[in-house]
């Protein structure tokens, strides 16, 4: 396939044959392929056009550097991983921890970039050396427990900042979004949190109409009268222009809080790279350290102007399985999308125009979503927590993480959250089985399941994703 920009037409380039499937180096129409592109956009924008705004970051330039990162991630794979590559909500709490001690955006990038840099390297290891020393170092009941905690530990970012802003609001869009989730099939299962924003925007709309103004916290500040669903900004934006860059900022102490991301990264790389080759039939164990290294050299290159992390999404996982066309082309078409949003200021200020309020409902979900993938990954690999060795690194690590434990080593220097949680689990469970017993040891099944999911039929809700990588 060369460098994988070449594709030959599926049948008539309609619709797949039955039982039939367009592989990653077929196409449909071109037409259908941009409808194709046109919707894998929107199924990863609820959680990949929110995060930047939930990280403080530009959202044009978020949008714009997701499709620069599609484009070297379909690149590095040669066309054999059909991926779009998203904002990740996995740093949010590292942004929201690195802001509280006084860090700016600047500082929030270059820790972000220190990650990306981190998981180029572990990329190129596992081509190297294979993905055993990924399953050595972080079998499932660490990659696992570092998941949940990384996920959990943003509750109280939802508790006190975007839930108090308008909680009315925050409770119809919370219980809007799970209906949508549960009870909707198909692709638009897949846009659930789309659709929740939308509910989200059209509810604070109605009450700004029938209530007025709001008296309440906004942004974590003081109380203030302030409209539901501020558009001024929108008005305002240019239909045409650049996004604003910024250069990033390195400090030890930021960096060490987002480095754990690192694990949750590779757990789903992992998981999405197997789940694609089951479906298009390709095995692609050997594209894992591929996969990786480009994840993370996209990273860096979007945290090097400002923008965020960007990793894969098991949205889009979900709508290959609805439709059944794995084309890389479809990806193509996407970043194509996703430069051209980039491109237009206007819509960044629609999305940064998201009520706090709506914020409040969608990330109570969300935020849960990623915590429990780190769940996901102990059942599919039958992890037994009743075996001390697993349990006591673990229980200790996640309430660390989650509760914000803190351990102070100088006057300058503090270990806490989920950087103290994520060492308490590594170090703690490796310690330990040095020192178990014999019948404690047993062995570990390798990270295979990973935290991405399809569904064979199509049929059912949608895939956890980006979560960790997004999420």
């Amino acid at each position: 396939m060369g460098v994988g920009v070449r594709w030959t037409l599926h049948g008539d380039g309609r619709t797949p044959a039955p039982g039939a499937v367009v592989r990653p180096d077929e196409r449909l129409s071109w037409p259908r392929t941009a409808g194709l592109g046109a919707q894998h956009v929107v199924a990863m924008f609820g959680a990949s056009f929110v995060a930047p705004v939930l990280m403080g970051l530009d959202p044009n330039l978020a949008i714009m550097m997701s499709g620069v990162a599609t484009i070297l991630f379909l690149l590095a794979t040669r066309g054999r991983v059909p991926s779009y590559l998203g904002c990740s909500l996995s740093f949010v709490g590292v942004a929201a921890i690195i802001r509280a001690q006084g860090g700016d955006s600047a500082a929030v990038t270059g820790a972000i970039l220190v990650v990306g840099a981190v998981l180029f390297l572990s990329g190129l290891a596992v081509r190297r050396f294979g993905a055993q020393i990924i399953h050595a170092a972080m079998p499932p009941v660490v990659t696992g427990a570092v998941v949940m905690l990384i996920g959990f530990n943003l509750a109280p970012v939802t508790a006190s900042t975007y839930w108090p802003q308008d909680q009315w609001t925050a409770l119809l869009t919370m219980l809007f979004t799970g209906l949508a989730v549960v009870c909707l099939r198909g692709f638009w299962s897949r846009v659930a949190i789309f659709l929740g924003l939308v509910f989200g925007y059209a509810v604070s709309w109605v009450f700004d109409r029938l209530f007025g103004k709001i008296h309440s916290v906004r942004g974590g500040g003081q109380a203030v009268d302030h409209w539901r669903l501020d558009l001024s900004g929108v008005g305002k934006a240019d239909w045409v222009g650049l996004p604003s860059l910024h250069a990033p900022s390195f400090g030890w102490s930021a960096a060490l809080v987002a480095l754990p991301v690192v694990i949750a990264l590779i757990a789903e790389n992992a998981g999405h790279v197997k789940a694609v080759g089951e479906m298009t039939g390709d095995p692609l164990d050997d594209q894992l350290g591929t996969a990786i290294a480009a994840d993370g050299a996209a990273t860096v290159l979007s945290t090097a102007v400002g923008g965020p992390a960007n990793t894969t999404y098991s949205e889009n996982i979900g709508v290959m399985a609805a439709t059944r066309v794995y084309s890389t082309a479809a990806y193509w078409a996407a970043a194509g999308f996703a430069l051209l949003f980039g491109l237009c200021p206007k819509f960044g200020a629609v999305v940064a125009a998201i009520p706090g309020g709506v914020l409040g409902g969608i990330t109570v979900i969300l935020y849960g979503m990623i915590g429990l993938l780190g769940a996901q990954i102990w059942v599919h690999n039958n992890v037994d927590l009743r075996n001390p060795l697993n349990l006591v690194p673990v229980a200790a690590g996640v309430i660390i993480g989650v509760g914000g434990v803190s351990l102070k080593i100088s006057a300058n220097f503090e270990l806490s959250g989920i950087a103290l949680g994520t060492i308490v689990v590594i170090t703690g469970y490796h310690a330990l089985r040095a020192l178990a017993p014999a019948h404690l040891k047993e062995q570990e099944p390798l990270l295979d399941a990973g935290t991405s999911g399809y569904d064979d039929d199509a049929a059912g809700g949608p895939a956890a994703g980006g979560a960790t990588g997004r999420a």
